[in-house]
């Protein structure tokens, strides 16, 4: 069994895992999930990233449901 990391994120009980040295002003992350929301709290959380510093949009990509984030600064 896998543990889940700090910065790891678990928004519907499944672990999905962000490379957060990619994420720097200008990139975008898509997290795939059903609890947007949540998804959006543990982003933050685990990103040490500030609400004001980035943008987000509910969307489905390639049939999935999910949150796309841009980082801004």
């Amino acid at each position: 069994m896998t543990r889940l990391m700090v910065t790891d994120l678990s928004p519907d009980g499944v672990r999905v895992v962000i490379d957060w040295s990619k994420f720097v002003p200008g990139s975008s992350v898509f997290i795939p999930c059903v609890n947007t929301v949540k998804a959006l709290e543990h982003f933050v959380e685990a990103g040490g990233v500030r609400r004001g510093d980035i943008a987000h949009r509910v969307r489905i990509e390639d049939g999935k449901y999910g949150v796309r984030v841009w980082r801004l600064k």
